[in-house]
């Protein structure tokens, strides 16, 4: 294991450059270029004979085919894991008009994307890549509320299989090594392990588009918080580009957001992901804009094509078109964003002299779940409209016996079951002292735990960590707990 020495935090650490300092934001080009493609289909279902004469090129969009094994929530299939082959992906016919079928995203369960840029320049074929930064996205279509995490590169964490190291060579390793799925599913794999979140889908892709991307939705705006001096940025070729930005709201071109997002001159790897999630919002406000949407479906087939050849993801293209019909509906108000900054680490120095920033795991953790485990906010429904809700959540929930009353949690098993819930496997607790009941969430099933909070008269749920629990949803019953009589 890899020794590393503990430093004072600095909350400070500026000018310190990257390994491949040129385009930077390969990951933030891919969150926002996902979200404008999902947007480009907010009106398939008015303008499906434009879409019927669209002709795609290139080989970089990935097909359900090509992603081994595994399916995803919607209109494919069911939640899973995220794992893909880049290398074995079939080229698609350049000729071949695609088919999207336009359907409703059916499934009420967190949707986890995990968004990534490969630090790679034009020209330049490697065997791996280092990503140089990720950003987890997830989706909750139950509340209509959405979260972002961005992950900072330098995080000093286990990749499944191979030794400790920072986070961003993950998916270096992943392809130079021939990781199953590949680099991809070596990154999702990794974050899944220490973040303890399980993850959908990956997008992956190097930086090409992103300012023919922010040019043809017209630019952004952004409102930049202090003046920005830039002598040294970076101009792609080697050499620099002075980028000097007053305080103050701006509305920005391609170009000029790509600096915006990129810059690290007397600044951190935080702020700049600070101001990477304030771009993605700026294109995501820009782009739901209705006046926007005639010129951005005029734009649409170049756009796809310039996507379709940089990018890698196991999401299909009817995926894509469902979840742009569920991203529609959420509130900017809904939507939270998160960085894992320098009070969740601890700076160090490994052996070998690299700066890495030591997780302070507790703290990260009250992060995610702060973003991604809130599941106890839910709109008010009617009783029969929460009833389809919860059975379409389909939690799986144990009882565990806490009270200390002989059989307890085998005829509350049985109640549950017959008010229409998935219960089995009940069991013992870890003591028998318990005076009220607890619900341990493990899984986002907002509706099921909504009603199991007011059944059981619980106030707080206790969020776990999924790896931990083959169940969804554990009940502890307490001493307090009677079986009603009458379903409620």
């Amino acid at each position: 294991m890899t020794q590393y020495t503990r430093v004072p935090l600095r909350r400070d650490r500026k000018n310190r450059r990257p390994a491949l300092p040129n385009w930077a934001l390969a990951a933030i080009a891919g969150g926002f270029l996902v979200l404008t493609f999902f947007s480009a289909y907010l009106v398939f279902n008015t303008v499906r004979n434009v879409v019927a004469g669209w002709k795609i090129t290139g080989d970089g969009l990935a097909t359900p085919a090509a992603v081994a094994g595994t399916s995803g929530p919607g209109p494919q299939g069911t939640p899973g894991s995220a794992t893909a082959d880049p290398d074995t992906t079939p080229a698609p016919d350049a000729t071949a008009v695609p088919t999207v079928d336009v359907e409703a995203w059916t499934s009420t369960d967190r949707v986890m994307i995990l968004v990534l840029g490969i630090d790679r320049r034009a020209g330049e074929d490697e065997r791996g890549y280092l990503t140089d930064t990720m950003l987890l996205v997830g989706i909750d279509p139950a509340t209509r509320s959405a979260a972002m995490l961005s992950i900072p590169r330098d995080l000093w964490v286990t990749i499944p299989g191979f030794e400790e190291n920072t986070i961003n060579t993950a998916n270096r390793q992943g392809d130079y090594y021939d990781y199953p799925g590949g680099g991809a599913a070596l990154a999702v794999k990794t974050v899944e392990y220490n973040l303890g979140v399980t993850i959908n889908y990956y997008v992956r892709l190097d930086f090409t588009a992103f300012e023919t991307v922010i040019d043809a939705i017209g630019g952004v705006d952004i409102v930049n918080l202090t003046d920005i001096e830039d002598d040294e940025y970076p101009n792609g070729s080697y050499g620099y580009e002075p980028f000097y930005l007053p305080a103050g709201p701006h509305h920005l071109n391609g170009h000029d957001a790509l600096r915006y997002a990129r810059t690290r001159h007397n600044s951190t790897d935080i702020d700049r992901a600070r101001r990477q999630q304030e771009v993605v919002m700026a294109v995501r406000d820009r782009v739901l804009d209705l006046d926007l949407l005639p010129s951005l479906i005029a734009q649409a087939p170049r756009l796809y094509q310039t996507l379709n050849a940089s990018i890698q993801t196991n999401l299909s293209l009817d995926q894509m078109v469902s979840l742009a019909l569920l991203a529609q509906d959420i509130p900017r108000d809904q939507i939270k964003s998160g960085v894992i900054d320098y009070t969740m680490v601890t700076e160090g120095t490994t052996a070998e002299g690299k700066d890495v920033l030591i997780p302070q795991r507790d703290k990260i953790r009250a992060l995610r779940d702060e973003l991604f485990n809130n599941v106890t906010t839910v709109a008010p429904v009617d009783p029969e409209q929460e009833q389809a809700l919860i059975a379409g959540e389909a939690a799986q929930i144990q009882v565990l016996n806490g009270a200390g009353v002989e059989g307890l949690a085998c005829t509350t098993e049985a109640w549950l079951v017959a008010q229409g819930l998935s219960a089995a496997n009940c069991d013992t607790a870890d003591r028998s002292d318990y005076y009220s009941s607890v619900i341990v969430a493990y899984a986002a099933k907002p509706y099921t735990l909504a009603w199991l909070k007011r059944t059981f008269n619980v106030t707080t749920l206790i969020t776990g960590d999924p790896a931990n629990s083959a169940y969804d949803i554990q009940v502890i019953v307490g001493a307090d707990w009677r079986i009603p009589s009458e379903t409620p």
